[in-house]
């Protein structure tokens, strides 16, 4: 899984320590949310609250324990990784297609720089100012696009790659899924198949304990 790339989003979700919470859940499930603040070193509230908007991204499940003795509930958290992969995947798709659209801008429109200020306008900028800097007057030079081109092409295979990644670690997961759903829905209808021989055994031994008494009455 790309942790890193998931720790910035769960960040923009629920806070920046959101991240350290989601280190602790992956791979794991059922941890203790007590477990969770006493590693982190926040209280009980501070760690529910972050949870629970992760919970609202379904980014995060949980189940509850009561204790008997002092009443009160303790939940047990747990990474939903098929969610995570799935936001993960929407996420690098979002950001190729913002550099897809940079690139094609580079590709049709010419920008101009100032080489003092380092800062880069639109043609339509330069134009605007007439091919003068307004910081310090220099005149714009147009600026070379190959590089910046290459640069943009470079990031968006980069992402490209992470994404199919993702998106087979996600397709594993929902193949495993799949198979755990199966295999239960096999135990269900082998039990339902040994219910039913079951019942027709007692049908059956019931008939034939019936019939002996009937004969028994019979001789009598």
């Amino acid at each position: 899984m790309q942790t890193k790339l998931l720790n910035d989003i769960v960040a923009e979700i629920a806070g920046k320590q959101a991240g350290e919470i989601l280190n602790l859940l992956i791979g794991k499930r059922d941890v203790n949310e007590f477990l969770i603040a006493k590693k982190l070193k926040l209280t009980i509230n501070q760690i529910r609250n972050m949870l629970y908007k992760l919970s609202n991204f379904n980014l995060v499940s949980f189940t509850r324990k009561k204790d008997r003795r002092k009443g009160w509930y303790t939940y047990f958290w747990t990474l939903n990784t098929e969610k995570s992969l799935e936001l993960l995947a929407e996420r690098l798709k979002k950001e190729i297609e913002g550099l897809q659209q940079q690139l094609k801008s580079r590709e049709l429109k010419r920008f101009y720089l100032c080489n003092t200020c380092k800062t880069e306008v639109s043609e339509e900028t330069a134009l605007l100012h007439e091919f003068t800097c307004q910081e310090c007057g220099e005149v714009y030079v147009l600026a070379d696009k190959k590089k910046i081109i290459e640069n943009l092409m470079k990031e968006i295979a980069r992402l490209e790659r992470q994404r199919q990644n993702v998106l087979i670690e996600l397709e594993k997961i929902k193949e495993e899924e799949a198979k755990k759903r199966e295999k239960i829905r096999k135990k269900g209808k082998v039990r339902k198949k040994k219910g039913k021989i079951e019942k027709k055994k007692k049908k059956i031994k019931k008939g034939k304990v019936k019939k002996k008494k009937q004969g028994k009455k019979k001789r009598k």
